[in-house]
């Protein structure tokens, strides 16, 4: 971020201001900014006409379709980790035929996209050998596409050899938590097939990411990251209009890097891509609500994913699929005067 950044801030109230512009093409809108330098020098409140025109276009501009899904209302990204060691779920869906019924479970209850990952990247988590993410992976969306199951699948994989396999058995988008930085064929692979993917932003290997993480300002630093790394995918002819970006949240964070990054995940619409974020039963959720047990955090997910979309945020990827749906139909229902079953 070189020189100042601006923040939308983001409203939903029904008394909308004639001054204004919907956020990211959405419900909701913003009429002026928050004006950063960066470690918080010189923040203030500026109008719409103190943010530079391409930016305020690129603010405002409706995000296209993702995996043939409009992103003109909140979608949920079920999460289904095939995996022993994962943080939350590490083990429940490890054997083929539960990971199947899972699947199943998850898309009848309201996802809009299933989450496959064979490979835990939370913090400590060792790799896994690329043929035995594929062996616990593969399967599952093979199944998963012989039996009905019709939603978009996403792969959850830093590697070309996994993520190459399960397209060719059904996936439809590859979500990276490296951002393309652990495998240089990932990118290749993305130029010639032409699915979406998700970048995020992980600060070094899931063994080592949460010694000690330490930013400049953790906010302008990972919107500098994400940028590039968007760049570098343009560079190859992978457009934004195929990119979710993902802040990590947890990835490299401390508690208070974390919190920063939810109350300014408007910046993020900077980017000109969807947004994706993922709370979902993390570790600083159960030190602030006093909840050591990951899968009894589905209270505390649940509010900070209201608090995305009320920034903006177009997605987000959750365990809880037919808690927070429930949940996100009434904060349409009260923030946009748009009921679930009018849509």
């Amino acid at each position: 971020m070189s020189g100042a950044a601006f923040r939308p801030i983001a409203m939903t109230d029904a008394q909308r201001s004639a001054a204004s512009l919907p956020l990211a093409g959405g419900p909701v809108w913003f009429d002026r900014a928050e004006r950063l330098v960066r470690q918080g020098l010189g923040r203030n409140l500026v109008p719409l006409a103190d943010i530079p025109a391409a930016l305020r276009d690129r603010l405002s501009a409706p995000r296209p379709p993702i995996c043939g899904l409009s992103l003109d209302r909140p979608r949920l990204m079920a999460v289904l980790n095939v995996t022993p060691d994962s943080f939350s779920d590490g083990g429940r869906y490890q054997g083929f035929n539960d990971a199947v019924t899972a699947g199943r479970a998850l898309a009848e209850a309201g996802a809009d996209i299933l989450d496959i990952g064979g490979e835990s990247t939370r913090p400590g988590a060792e790799p896994v050998p690329e043929a035995v993410e594929i062996e616990r992976t593969i399967p599952v969306i093979a199944a998963l596409r012989e039996q009905g199951v019709d939603i978009p699948i996403s792969i959850d994989t830093r590697k070309a050899g996994v993520a190459r396999a399960a397209l060719a058995v059904g996936a439809n988008l590859i979500n990276d938590v490296s951002a393309l930085g652990h495998d240089r064929d990932m990118i290749t692979l993305l130029a010639n097939s032409r699915v979406p993917v998700c970048l995020m932003h992980a600060a070094g290997d899931p063994r080592t990411m949460q010694q000690n993480p330490v930013y400049d300002d953790v906010l302008p630093d990972v919107f500098d990251y994400l940028a590039a790394r968007i760049r570098l995918a343009e560079s190859r002819g992978i457009g934004r209009d195929r990119i979710l970006a993902d802040p990590g949240i947890g990835f490299g964070k401390t508690l208070e890097h974390n919190l920063a990054l939810i109350r300014g995940l408007s910046l993020f619409h900077g980017l000109g891509c969807a947004l994706l974020l993922g709370v979902s039963r993390k570790r600083f959720i159960g030190t602030i609500g006093r909840q050591p047990q990951a899968d009894l955090r589905a209270p505390g997910s649940i509010a900070l994913g209201l608090e995305g979309l009320r920034q903006g945020v177009q997605m987000l990827r959750v365990h809880d699929i037919a808690e927070t749906r429930q949940a996100v139909a009434l904060w349409r229902a009260v923030n946009m005067q748009e009921p679930e079953a009018s849509s």
